[in-house]
């Protein structure tokens, strides 16, 4: 617990250090009322960061605390990156000895603009309605009755503490737009419980799909009800895939849509929870193209060794807010995009619908998917 304590107590000084230094601490001789004032925003978010977070993300979920405390993280975040940047362009220039006694304030002020102006842009690129992202998707398996399926990915809606009621009913009539077969929700639907997000996540029950719906639980569901979010979904009109499969047919092929659970279900303590592919296939046709859903792109080896022709994944966000990115590289073997693994599989890592914590994406578009499944092998290059 003590060293625990000492890491977050390094991490939260780091992340508001250089943010200080570079704007009020670096030569940048501000006002002395000017440099007490930033002192004082610093000092006060490196104290109450910790109690806000306590607040809004443990047992208690105060969404008013959480909000202050995400968006708080958010802001902070972007201001160390680009003043970590900001830092190494005044050495480089003082370096060069170019800027003269003026440098360090020039400095200063274009890293409180840029930061400014892309937390103005990320919020918006957050709260709106996504994109939609199109791609074609090769299954050298899947029956010619089949070519053409459209398969429309959500994931990682993050119904939270910013009610966003209105932004998911847009969402769905968005999906409802793209006419589809299926329609896939990978994971991470809320921070929260059922009953707490129970107006946010109602639109979903007016989406609309041909052939099936179906969904998986992510991490987050983990930390709030996930056997409920299961039931809740079904209620919606969904099918939960808790390692299980439903098969849909269309011009006389058949695909198999199998799910499991989160890789982090078998360490909730939540009793018949686990990532069971065996489980999920039992009784699937082995000659039939498999589609899997499994929130973390990290179960790719299982699903490759298996032989899974497509797998569809989220939890990465793209990275959200740049350079996160590199640190989630780290953790899974693909950020976002289709990607191939093994002789056989392809993975689709979506960067997620909505967004977790600070309410900002920045580099990092959010995207409702279209999938047009494709039989055959894919054309050279592609």
């Amino acid at each position: 617990m003590v060293r625990r304590l000492a890491v977050l107590v390094l991490v939260l000084v780091l992340l508001g250090g250089a943010p200080w230094w570079t704007l009020f601490g670096s030569g940048a001789d501000w006002p002395f009322p000017v440099v007490l004032a930033g002192t004082v925003v610093f000092a006060a978010w490196l104290v109450s960061f910790p109690f806000l977070m306590i607040a809004g993300h443990g047992s208690r979920r105060n969404d008013r605390a959480a909000r202050v405390a995400d968006t708080s993280l958010g802001v902070v975040w972007v201001l160390f990156t680009w003043s970590v940047l900001g830092g190494l362009v005044n050495l480089v220039l003082g370096g060069l000895d170019v800027g003269g006694a003026d440098r360090a304030r020039t400095v200063a002020a274009a890293v409180a603009a840029v930061s400014a102006g892309l937390l103005a842009w990320g919020h918006h690129e957050a709260m709106r309605v996504p994109r939609v992202k199109r791609l074609d998707v090769h299954l050298p398996r899947l029956g010619g009755g089949l070519d053409g399926t459209r398969v429309v990915v959500l994931a990682d809606t993050h119904y939270g503490p910013i009610d966003r009621a209105d932004w998911s009913a847009r969402v769905a009539e968005a999906v409802n737009a793209l006419d589809p077969d299926v329609v896939v929700h990978a994971g991470d639907i809320a921070d929260g419980t059922p009953a707490q997000r129970r107006e946010q996540s109602a639109p979903l029950g007016t989406v609309r799909a041909r052939l099936a719906k179906v969904y998986v639980t992510g991490n987050h569901e983990y930390g709030g009800e996930a056997q409920g979010w299961l039931d809740r979904m079904a209620d919606l009109g969904w099918e939960p895939l808790h390692n299980r499969h439903v098969v849909v047919e269309r011009g006389g092929d058949a695909l198999v849509l199998a799910g499991v659970d989160d890789v982090t279900a078998e360490s909730s303590g939540l009793a018949g929870h686990r990532a069971n592919l065996l489980g999920a296939l039992a009784g699937a046709d082995p000659d039939r193209p498999v589609l899997l859903v499994a929130h973390q792109p990290k179960y790719v080896p299982q699903a490759a060794a298996a032989g899974i022709d497509l797998q569809i994944s989220g939890h990465t966000h793209g990275g959200q807010i740049w350079p996160f990115n590199f640190l989630v590289r780290i953790d899974q073997p693909v950020v976002h995009g289709l990607s191939r693994h093994g002789e056989r599989t392809r993975l689709y890592t979506s960067r997620g619908t909505g967004f977790w914590g600070p309410p900002f994406r920045v580099f990092a578009p959010s995207e409702i998917t279209v999938l047009t499944l494709r039989s055959g092998e894919a054309p050279a290059g592609g």
